[in-house]
């Protein structure tokens, strides 16, 4: 893809309204702005329908995307109807710029979360302390005219349970929920209360002159008060802009899908929870698998595994930062436990528990009903979790050590991962629920098995760059004996192919990782054919389903994107780089106009489905897109970068992939 392509892509206009006749927009059509504490969707038309505050994991305050009826939402909409509308993420940031075009002029809305705790911090650091944050910040601007603008504001807490309560002052308003919670709404216009915690205003703006429209989670009325007296918040705009341009800085990737790749790094920057080092699998809550149905889940927790593939990606772009703090996490909240007790995910702050409960009041996109809060998966046993971490770290210590004189290990993490591997020997001929947690009985899932093999493999490797010698009584032979086991039983010579489980006959999606992990190289003629069938029987219009088998719930989904990209993975693995990058290409175009995936694509549609932005799926992208890109150059990058580390740690792996006397 060229650079015109992207940008034809990325920097579309289109003409005005962009939701359906339901009132509910397209999963997306809405672009994402964060602080790495918390997130908004903002539709193209600039009404911002999802916001919890003051995390991630908060009750949603804006939820008009889960209920069009009664979900809160802000919109700052031109008087006359828009004939056209256009937006972008500035330039190696993540501040959205939207501008409303109508008969009597244009409007320019500049969205973000400030990240700076003041103009002069130093934000992104890994040290968010979150004070100036929890602020969605819009600058409005007629860029001709004057123009008459209205406000239009639904906020509630709880979901919308809970009605908002107002105290009109100078400035704007307070908001409270009739309890100790407050909120500072920043508008310069005067704002008229009606129905069901309804504001409304309207304003003329003078061409050129900015106003700001800002909703800040506060600790009190005093506090408020102060928010609502600020009067300079381009400067909080500028700074966070600069922030986000200063870490782009460090990790601008090359190559053709360079801006492809940034973009998506950008985008799992937003989802880390810098108050702690956690990473979200996504920012939202029960947007739908399938239109209707009933596979609507709280994705707004860290997955071990999710969170380790994550930081694979952000490390091959060059960002330690967020990688250093999720090990400190990992610390504080796992490897004080046994490593029986330690869990497939957990809550932003360490929450164990994560109950699953049903909100009643809301609808559901699209009438998607249930909408979720919690998630039931928490007591799941997955047994790839193990291995999963043991090799995020392996791929940590190499990313971030000198591979001429490697560094120790700390004594605790390696207690911790020694533990994770002795543990790996006591439990891996266990059946579990597997990678995508299917709720029906557990089975014995091949990719679970090989990534016990992954974690004993990762651990011995670790042992020896380190000098440990603090190894396992019989991690080796372990680790034999389940490859051993996974190559009779996982592996079907009727179908030419490994199957979803043992002694099986389906196929899943997930078998695409064993070349990925070092388990067989791609070109073995077992990986060649399950590549062949997983292409067979589980693409639908180029994309992938995850499996075709009954897992526990009612209804369908649709392709998983992570799944096509790992295609593109296992396709560069076997040099048939034609298929790859017009695969790769393909992918592309299944972004919204600025480069942003959902869980999930309709193959039918080409729809967005599912969460929203998804890190699965932006963390594959990287993943793909750098070895991609690494292939097609037909050279080694440039000694010491990011890619040249992941291409040693891959032939470290592929070493390992094939046993003595295996051809």
């Amino acid at each position: 893809m060229t650079r015109d392509d992207a940008t034809r892509l990325h920097d579309v206009a289109e003409p005005a309204p962009a939701a359906g006749t339901d009132g509910y927009r397209p999963i997306g059509d809405y672009a994402i702005v964060g602080d790495a504490q918390s997130a908004a969707l903002i539709a193209s038309d600039g009404s911002v329908d999802w916001l919890c505050l003051p995390h991630f994991d908060s009750p949603a305050l804006l939820c008009r995307i889960l209920d069009v009826e009664r979900g809160g939402f802000l919109a700052t909409l031109p008087a006359t109807p828009l004939t056209r509308r256009q937006r972008r993420y500035r330039d190696h940031s993540n501040v959205l710029e939207t501008t409303l075009e109508t008969a009597a002029g244009r409007l320019r809305l500049t969205d973000t979360m400030p990240v700076a705790d003041d103009v002069d911090g130093a934000p992104l650091d890994g040290r968010g302390s979150g004070h100036g944050r929890h602020r969605l910040a819009r600058l409005i601007e007629a860029l001709d005219g004057p123009l008459d603008v209205e406000l239009t504001a639904r906020l509630a807490f709880d979901f919308a349970a809970t009605p908002a309560r107002f105290a009109f002052a100078p400035g704007g308003a307070i908001v409270s929920d009739g309890g100790e919670r407050r909120l500072a709404l920043v508008w310069p216009g005067s704002l008229r209360e009606g129905s069901a915690g309804t504001l409304t205003s309207r304003i003329t703006l003078a061409p050129r002159q900015p106003v700001a429209l800002v909703l800040a989670w506060v600790d009190d009325d005093a506090a408020a008060r102060a928010t609502l007296a600020e009067d300079d918040w381009s400067a909080h705009l500028a700074a966070t802009d600069d922030a986000w341009k200063r870490w782009s800085s460090c990790c601008v990737p090359k190559g053709p899908y360079g801006d492809s790749i940034l973009r998506s790094a950008l985008t799992l920057r937003m989802l880390t929870f810098e108050p702690t080092g956690a990473l979200v699998a996504a920012p939202t809550t029960s947007l739908p698998e399938v239109i209707g149905g009933t596979r609507n889940w709280d994705y707004r927790y860290c997955w071990l595994r999710d969170a380790t593939l994550t930081l694979y990606a952000l490390l091959l772009v060059g960002d330690h930062t967020a990688a250093r703090a999720f090990w400190d996490w990992i610390e504080r909240t796992c490897a004080a436990d046994p490593p029986e007790r330690i869990q497939i995910m957990y809550g932003l702050h360490g929450e164990r528990e994560l109950p699953e409960r049903i909100v009643p009041n809301l609808s559901g996109y699209r009438d998607s009903r249930p909408v979720r809060v919690g998630n039931a998966a928490w007591s799941q046993r997955q047994l790839d979790i193990y291995g999963e971490v043991l090799d995020a770290y392996w791929f940590y210590y190499h990313s971030v050590g000198e591979p001429s004189a490697p560094s120790p290990l700390d004594p605790k993490m390696w207690r911790f991962l020694s533990s994770l591997a002795n543990h790996i020997c006591d439990i891996w001929q266990t059946p579990d629920q597997g990678l995508w947690e299917v709720r029906s009985e557990p089975r014995d899932f091949v990719y679970s098995k090989v990534m016990c093999w992954v974690g004993l493999d990762r651990a011995l490797k670790l042992a020896e760059a380190a000098g440990m010698t603090d190894i396992g009584e019989g991690w080796a032979a372990t680790r034999d004996a389940i490859r051993a086991e996974v190559l009779e039983r996982g592996y079907n010579p009727r179908l030419g192919s490994f199957t979803m489980t043992y002694d099986g006959d389906d196929v899943a999606a997930a078998l695409l990782r064993l070349p990925l992990v070092g388990f067989l190289p791609a070109t073995d003629p077992r990986m060649r054919g399950t590549i062949d069938l997983v292409q067979q029987r589980l693409q639908r219009n180029g994309l992938l389903l995850r499996y075709i088998a009954h897992d526990g719930l009612p209804g369908a989904e649709g392709a998983f994107s992570i799944c096509t990209f790992w295609l593109v993975d296992c396709l560069t693995e076997l040099g048939r780089l034609d298929e790859a990058q017009a695969l790769f290409e393909t992918m592309l175009r299944y972004a919204n106009d600025l480069g942003l995936f959902a869980e999930e694509i309709d193959p039918a549609t080409g729809a967005a489905l599912g969460n929203f932005p998804q890190a699965f799926t932006h963390l594959a992208l990287i993943d793909a897109g750098v070895d991609l890109s690494a292939a097609l150059a037909e050279r080694q990058p440039p000694e010491g970068s990011a890619t040249q580390r992941a291409k040693a740690v891959r032939r470290d792996r592929a070493i390992s992939a094939t046993a003595p006397g295996e051809s």
